[in-house]
């Protein structure tokens, strides 16, 4: 890969494309969706995805929510910013190289997916799981997440 813009445009191309590889109305996602917003704890998640266990009520309510974080380089992942798992499953998205060098410092419960092979336009790559996240407790609502996830995805249709 090349500058660490670069990195992070083609990352976050091959985030969208695992989350809904074929544009499908029926999968749920948002990108730069914000929580606490005006507060001093304000946070964004890099992309988020819902995936309810079926479309009647309790199937909504039992839905499972993934965070991915994308880190483009070892500072990117040190920096303070982007490490926000709000999520029952959570994951960072970065080359493999940074991977090697961070993989000690991530946390137990977090996952981690990497380039694997290149699209045939060779413009994102297919994204393997090197470290599986593990389920995690929520501390916010389906209410309210789906509602942050609503918000974020409305903006980018306007």
């Amino acid at each position: 890969m090349s500058s660490r813009p670069e990195i992070t445009r083609i990352l976050s191309i091959s985030t969208q494309k695992h989350i809904n590889p074929h544009n499908d109305p029926r999968i749920y996602w948002a990108r730069e969706v914000t929580f606490d917003y005006a507060t001093n704890h304000a946070c964004r998640v890099d992309y988020m995805q819902f995936k309810p266990k079926n479309n009647y009520i309790s199937g909504l309510e039992k839905g499972d929510f993934f965070c991915y974080e994308v880190k483009s380089s070892v500072e990117d992942f040190h920096s303070k910013n982007g490490h926000n798992f709000l999520g029952d499953f959570n994951y960072y998205v970065m080359p493999e190289e940074v991977y090697k060098q961070v993989e000690k410092e991530i946390p137990y419960r977090v996952g981690v997916y990497v380039p694997a092979g290149k699209s045939r336009k060779g413009d994102w790559y297919s994204l393997k799981t090197v470290k599986k996240a593990i389920r995690q407790n929520r501390e916010k609502p389906n209410i309210e997440m789906l509602f942050m996830m609503f918000r974020s995805a409305a903006r980018d249709n306007v």
